[in-house]
């Protein structure tokens, strides 16, 4: 460090930052989000965690239950975080990290959902709307279990459809990445 300090500061006359410089393997740093990794003798590019936490925390963020908002402009919203984010960090090997936030997002929405519905009524009459049966349909909507626990639920992953919420706005997170890559 103390070599390519002076390097740097005398010959190139540069100023170095010494609060953020350092001098370490290249998969051991994160710059600008990304880090890199060493795979068979090859370096790859991927996203940090710390810029991963950031991006499911602005998920989080705009999939709020206890945020009354509209799922037009959940799904607007959505939309420009996705758009960005994939724009931004594109260029990093994240097609598994993709599906995976994909999934996830998804399981976000379908809970906003059941949130939004409210009423066993409501729910039962949705939920037979989107195509299931009878039985289902009531057995779930007097269900005591948890917003997020119902979301990873069978009823509503056949009814709340990966295609039905591409439908109705929302941007899929891997679909983006294979476009953009």
């Amino acid at each position: 460090m103390a070599s390519l300090t002076k390097f740097l500061e005398e010959k190139l006359k540069l100023r170095v930052n010494r609060d953020k410089s350092a001098v370490d393997r290249p998969w051991k740093r994160k710059f600008l989000g990304f880090t890199f990794y060493q795979f068979y003798g090859k370096i790859g590019i991927r996203v940090h965690q710390k810029s991963i936490n950031k991006f499911k925390a602005k998920i989080k963020e705009i999939t709020s239950r206890s945020t009354g908002k509209s799922i037009d402009y959940r799904m607007q919203k959505l939309k420009q975080c996705i758009i960005g984010w994939i724009n931004y960090f594109g260029i990093a090997d994240i097609s598994k990290l993709t599906k995976e936030l994909d999934e996830w997002t998804r399981r976000r929405l379908r809970m906003c959902f059941w949130k939004q519905w409210k009423k066993i009524k409501t729910k039962h009459d949705n939920l037979k709307r989107l195509g299931a049966n009878e039985q289902k349909a009531w057995e779930y909507a007097n269900t005591r279990k948890g917003y997020w626990r119902i979301s990873n639920s069978p009823i509503l992953s056949t009814t709340l459809t990966n295609t039905y919420l591409e439908t109705i706005g929302y941007t899929s997170i891997h679909k983006r990445y294979k476009q953009v890559h």
